[in-house]
């Protein structure tokens, strides 16, 4: 197992100030000189440990990682009271979410680490849906994975999309990618020409990979599903390595 090291880095958006943080291999190993870099887009709970310990696994994969702050000041809401008008508030001003994102790839940019590799978005929930917004707004990046994102949270208008592969995995029961959500971001993705692909997860709903959605008040609309959890670490491993295999 590769060893990790970790470090806090300070960025700015619009006079807020965001911490995000670096976790990569200790060294760059031969066999992952072209790993794939991640920019990893948390999900509503912030750069909680869980976020810290997906990082790490991908690090110890041999792919850097920099977890991006979206809400700030490195915040970890607990509360569906704190989430709500933290999500409300980045839908609500485009501008300011997605600056948020492009703020972090920045940083992301001026770390060693990252020099030289392609650039992978990996986003859960609310990342997910950062991750898809930052691609239909004109990123350039190999890939975007999005776990379980929130797809109502999604604008429509695709008429200059980025480039990259997209890998979507979504609980087949999630009230928040309904059919005909996923049906429309389909649409758009071939219309804009790039390569995508659906993983579907029966009897899966919103939140599946977060054990803090195991004992959900609510679990119709979100609930903790081990093996679909596992699942998605799997698919999202094998789409890390395909974008840092060499070109054929």
């Amino acid at each position: 197992m590769t060893r990790t090291t970790s470090r806090d880095v300070e960025y700015h958006h619009e006079g807020t100030r965001m911490l995000g943080q670096v976790v990569a291999p200790r060294e760059r190993a031969a066999d992952t000189s072209s790993a794939v870099a991640v920019l990893l887009l948390h999900d509503a709970f912030g750069i909680s440990e869980e976020m810290i310990g997906n990082a790490t696994r991908l690090a110890e994969a041999g792919h850097p990682v920099f977890l991006a702050d979206l809400w700030g000041e490195r915040s970890t809401p607990a509360s569906r009271s704190e989430i709500g008008p933290l999500i409300g508030a980045m839908a609500q001003d485009r501008d300011r979410w997605l600056g948020r994102v492009a703020a972090a790839h920045a940083a992301l940019d001026g770390q060693p680490e990252f020099t030289g590799r392609p650039l992978a978005l990996l986003g859960y929930c609310f990342g997910g849906s950062s991750a898809l917004e930052y691609l239909r707004t004109g990123a350039v990046v190999a890939g975007v994975a999005a776990v379980h994102p929130g797809l109502d949270l999604l604008d429509q208008d695709w008429r200059t999309p980025g480039s990259a592969s997209v890998l979507l995995m979504i609980g087949a029961d999630d009230p928040m990618a309904t059919p005909a959500m996923r049906r429309r971001l389909g649409e758009h993705l071939s219309s804009a020409g790039l390569d995508h692909q659906f993983h579907l997860y029966g009897g899966t709903t919103h939140a599946f990979t977060s054990p803090k959605a195991a004992h959900s008040p609510e679990p119709a609309r979100i609930a903790y599903h081990a093996r679909s959890a596992a699942r998605a670490r799997e698919a999202t491993a094998g789409f890390l390595a395909e974008l840092s295999a060499p070109a054929s």
